[in-house]
């Protein structure tokens, strides 16, 4: 299951988008506001990663203009980052999945945060939390899932022929994971978010991810 899937790749993606979602733009990297990092971003040949990336691309082009104009649009991303995942007085797009689990969720602490930190420790992962955010925040469970695009795309290219069986075991790991955690609440979160910034970075990226997650998620499904 796991031959000519994209997995190195998939990390690269996983990765840049959940450490996106767990640090304003002031403290990471700028690169999605830079229209070239679009241009050569993956789509995995599939028409609606393409569109979200065309998506992304236009908000960074037009960032790119308001730069010339002197504004500072990764000062503006930060703000837009805080208004959406911290508040005050409460953030408008909780960036936990305990929250999307009831329609009566206050608290962005629940099962489904115990589940990740299993998830976690199963998995020898020691969480670096100097955010203090919670397990099941989607920007963690796009990190974890990056570690393990990352662990079945090293043993695509370099483990033995026998390893492949343990290798179809993990892909339909990921799978499951992908179905039961961040895909199944991408969609709420991503509304919340267009809600009250429909036009900002944020809006484009959770398109971006959901729309990664649907073909990863098709692709495992589908594979001999």
């Amino acid at each position: 299951m796991s031959i000519n899937i994209p997995w190195s790749d998939l990390a690269d993606v996983y990765g840049f988008i959940g450490n996106s979602l767990l640090k304003p733009m002031t403290q990471t990297a700028d690169a999605g506001i830079d229209p070239g990092f679009w241009a050569s971003f993956p789509d995995f040949g599939d028409a609606s990663i393409r569109e979200a990336i065309a998506r992304c691309r236009r908000f960074a082009e037009q960032a790119a203009s308001h730069v010339s104009n002197g504004e500072d649009v990764v000062l503006r991303v930060s703000v837009e980052y805080t208004s959406l995942f911290i508040g005050p007085p409460s953030p408008a797009a909780p960036p936990w999945e305990t929250m999307y689990r009831s329609d009566h969720a206050t608290v962005g602490f629940g099962n489904p945060t115990f589940e990740m930190r299993r998830i976690l420790r199963e998995s020898g992962l020691e969480l670096s939390n100097e955010n203090n955010q919670y397990e099941d925040h989607m920007g963690i469970e796009l990190l974890y899932l990056s570690t393990q695009c990352a662990s079945l795309g090293f043993a695509a290219g370099g483990e033995p022929r026998e390893a492949s069986g343990a290798a179809d075991s993990n892909a339909l790991a990921v799978l499951g994971f992908i179905a039961g955690h961040p895909l199944d609440w991408i969609g709420g979160f991503r509304e919340r978010i267009a809600q009250t910034h429909p036009d900002g970075y944020f809006a484009v990226l959770l398109g971006l991810a959901e729309s990664v997650l649907t073909w990863h998620a098709n692709v495992l499904r589908t594979r001999d």
